[in-house]
């Protein structure tokens, strides 16, 4: 967990995500089209009757793009109850980016030769689907230009003048820009789980990473998950498990089911997972070093950590740190020497990220600058907040450019830690 602040402004003290609708995430195509949040937000009595969905004709198209728009649903589960209700297979639809689970969101999908009339009959609560229209490309992950975030921050006890001079004060530091940390969301929110599972992963030792992705416990988790943790980590009872486990830890239970039918087989337990969460464990193990280094660089230069020292390589003119691959090499320097020294701290190398046994994990490297600028960031209201009594509320729209985290912003604004 990152523990320094950037940014001098004083904290803005109050509560994000206290209700969906205070965290909207609107996905910018690479063109610039936005997938407009339209119905979520919208009251329940003042929602529009849905229209009967109108396909275009198809000609050599496969590919039917389409805009979903989903409330308190993470990416992973929407697409799962897409591929039940459409009956087709999670690997025919593609998407572009992972969205907020506790949020209002809207996304472009794609769907490969789907059932048209499937399409039309589509009707999950929390999740919509509009906008339908044939190409010949499927939606791949990271084909985005960013998203537009509109955040309401409540239970604020300062005065609309005193909100109003802190988030300016803020916007004008933020400007220029603050350290791009990787957010908490990335290592699995509270359980902080997904980067230890995937050093463990890597290293091969498939069983400890089952059996820590399964049992990790966080004390605010819902009691009857939190009690089947700690029962199958003290028993290690796969079908008593099954038992316990609630129905809504689909991916728990679809681990522990294959490891009932294939009791030794724990690299194949998380083959059960979709591919592209498998890869994500990878992918947080780079991130937990990334911000180590940037943390490191903070202690030693302070204010100047965001600037060009020694060693560094730049990109677009701007320092970018180490994704530790299987091709990477170190800057050189003193950029290099503190990449070096994470490296060691944490106990894994380059060649580590390659790995035979779940090719998924392995990864060439990259790199990610360190500065994250936040664009057209504005004040949109300061209101009497109507869900907590005497306080105040103030909405805030910024866009981020793709692979950014708006809890980077939010946890330099309040100066704590988002999850």
């Amino acid at each position: 967990m990152v523990e320094q602040f950037f940014t001098k402004s004083p904290p803005l003290k109050g509560r994000v995500k206290q209700r969906y609708s205070d965290f909207m995430v609107e996905e910018v195509l690479i063109d610039g089209t936005v997938c407009k949040i339209k119905r979520f937000n919208t009251p329940f009595e003042l929602r529009e009757v849905q229209q009967e969905m109108i396909i275009p004709a198809r000609t050599d198209e496969e590919y039917l793009l389409i805009e979903m728009e989903k409330i308190n649903y993470d990416t992973a589960t929407a697409l799962a109850q897409l591929s039940r209700g459409l009956n087709v297979s999670k690997k025919r639809i593609g998407y572009a980016g992972l969205k907020d689970k506790r949020a209002i969101t809207c996304q472009q999908i794609s769907i490969y030769l789907p059932d048209e009339e499937l399409i039309k009959r589509f009707g999950i609560k929390g999740i919509e689907l509009r906008n339908p229209k044939w190409s010949k490309d499927r939606t791949e992950l990271g084909h985005l230009k960013g998203n537009d975030f509109v955040i309401t921050i409540r239970d604020i006890s300062n005065t609309e003048e005193e909100i109003k001079k802190i988030l300016k004060d803020f916007i004008t530091e933020a400007e220029k820009g603050v350290p791009n940390f990787f957010g908490n969301q990335r290592f699995g929110g509270k359980r902080m789980i997904t980067h230890r599972v995937g050093k463990l992963l890597l290293a091969g030792k498939f069983e400890e990473a089952v059996m820590l992705y399964l049992t990790e416990t966080y004390e605010e988790e819902k009691i009857e998950l939190k009690n089947a943790r700690i029962n199958l980590a003290k028993n290690r009872d796969l079908k008593q498990a099954l038992k316990e486990y609630p129905f809504d830890a689909r991916t728990e239970r679809a681990i522990i089911n294959h490891l009932v039918r294939y009791p030794a087989d724990f690299a194949g337990a998380f083959g059960v997972l979709p591919k592209k969460m498998r890869y994500l464990f990878s992918h947080a193990v780079q991130s937990d070093i990334y911000n180590k280094i940037l943390t490191k660089r903070m202690e030693k230069y302070g204010e100047k950590a965001l600037q060009p020292i020694d060693g560094d390589i730049l990109v677009e003119g701007i320092p970018a740190i180490i994704l530790p691959g299987y091709e990477s090499q170190f800057a050189t320097g003193v950029a290099g020497e503190i990449e070096k020294q994470v490296m060691k701290e944490v106990g894994i190398t380059f060649e580590e990220f390659k790995t035979a046994k779940m090719s998924e994990l392995s990864s060439q490297g990259d790199r990610k600058a360190l500065l994250l600028k936040p664009e057209n960031f504005t004040i949109e209201k300061i209101f009497d907040d109507e869900f907590n009594e005497g306080k105040k509320a103030v909405t805030i729209k910024f866009f981020l450019s793709r692979g950014n985290y708006a809890t980077t912003i939010l946890r330099e604004l309040l100066k704590e830690e988002i999850f």
